[in-house]
């Protein structure tokens, strides 16, 4: 790790947090003239997930930020008019088309070392780029079947193709139909003035610590590197080059950085109350969204449902700037249910009954349902709010 400058700034644990916040989306007033596609530039990456439950999480950002724009409207922003295309991120994730140059230092590796160890046959990956180049956009399906018959990974010779195409940057995923890619070739997706590998592998890195800082506000090393998944060495070989300044941030034991933009005056606005997907940038990281929240969050979908704690989904309630609960969601038919909420006490409720009131208007839903909440004296105070929230929101 290279030598850390002293910082310049210090900042107390309190505006750390209103900075992360901000960053985020959540302080101040949300920048609905820019909508969708704003939160998608602001936030630099959306992840997608294969989960989906009240929806899917690519919807759930945006919601959280600006409220019930509806679902249309939501994948319009993505897909339409060559916004965005998706690529591997911090996971599997939706990203501006203006950061196409600078994965290109992902797709040179990707290019250089074996593809999840699928043998291709010769010809395949020629035959899928002139299906897509005379046919396309195509979905695997499409270009001959993605699966073998088997489970999983049992891919096809073409689905392996098109998939290695997509890392490479030949082809992209201009959208999701029904949850399934389509493909296209680069050539036509992405903008001429965009589609080059020019940057050296340090200029991509430098921009995205800056786009990592910028989303964030302030962050360890490891929150800014995880950003995009960078390694903590390529994060040291380009910090000091990419405008983010060190601060000392009150009971944080290890060095910080920040964005000056973030730095710039005292941090104001209206808290968001709202559900937060278990996929949101705000909480990507356990470790920091312990240390900035004093709370700790796990998805639980993978975890057999005998040793749930907070149920399949649980999402996270944010409420005056602080993580104050959490509910697992799902749905029946209009109902929103509550299948379990947890609370940080009393003053909680009125928030989760908002909150949940907003989350029903994200799906279309008019009616809700509390089936169990972890702090039984707060079951009746819960529905009651709701009641109270659903008469305000049918006004």
């Amino acid at each position: 790790m290279t030598p850390v400058p002293p910082p310049a700034v210090e900042l107390s644990a309190d505006q750390a947090r209103r900075i992360a916040l901000r960053a985020q989306g959540f302080l101040g007033a949300p920048d609905r003239r820019a909508g969708v596609p704003g939160v998608l530039r602001h936030l630099g990456a959306v992840q997608l997930d294969t989960i989906s439950v009240l929806a899917r999480s690519h919807e759930l950002i945006p919601y959280a930020r600006l409220g019930a724009v509806g679902r249309r409207t939501v994948e319009d922003a993505y897909w339409s008019g060559g916004r965005a295309f998706e690529y591997w991120s911090h996971a599997a994730c939706i990203l501006p088309v203006e950061e196409w140059p600078h994965f290109a230092f992902r797709r040179r590796a990707y290019r250089s070392r074996p593809h999840w160890g699928h043998d291709l046959p010769d010809g395949v990956y020629d035959t899928v780029i002139k299906q897509l180049r005379d046919e396309g956009p195509l979905t695997a399906t499409e270009l001959g079947g993605a699966k073998n018959g088997g489970e999983w990974w049992d891919w096809s010779a073409s689905k392996v193709a098109v998939e290695r195409a997509l890392m490479y940057g030949e082809v992209v995923c201009t959208e999701r139909r029904g949850w399934k890619r389509i493909y296209d070739l680069a050539e036509r997706a992405i903008p001429d003035a965009l589609l080059h590998d020019d940057l050296s592998d340090a200029e991509c890195r430098r921009r995205l610590v800056a786009l990592a800082g910028r989303a964030l506000g302030v962050g360890t090393r490891a929150d800014i590197a995880d950003y995009h998944r960078l390694r903590g060495e390529e994060f040291d070989a380009v910090v000091a080059d990419s405008g983010l300044v060190p601060v000392e941030v009150e009971g944080w034991a290890k060095p910080a950085w920040a964005d000056p933009e973030a730095l710039a005056g005292e941090v104001r606005g209206r808290h968001r109350t709202t559900l937060l997907s278990p996929f949101d940038s705000l909480i990507w990281e356990r470790a920091r969204t312990e240390r900035i929240f004093g709370f700790t969050h796990r998805l639980e979908a993978y975890v057999p449902k005998q040793k749930r704690i907070h149920g399949y989904f649980a999402m996270p309630l944010l409420a005056g700037g602080k993580l104050q609960g959490r509910v697992d969601p799902a749905r029946e038919g209009t109902t929103l249910v509550a299948r379990q909420a947890s609370l940080a006490g009393p003053k909680a409720v009125a928030p989760m009954a908002e909150a949940l009131v907003e989350a029903a208007a994200w799906v279309g839903c008019t009616e809700i349902r509390v089936d169990r909440v972890d702090a039984p004296e707060l079951r009746e105070p819960l529905r009651a709010e709701i009641g109270h929230a659903l008469r305000r929101a049918h006004r």
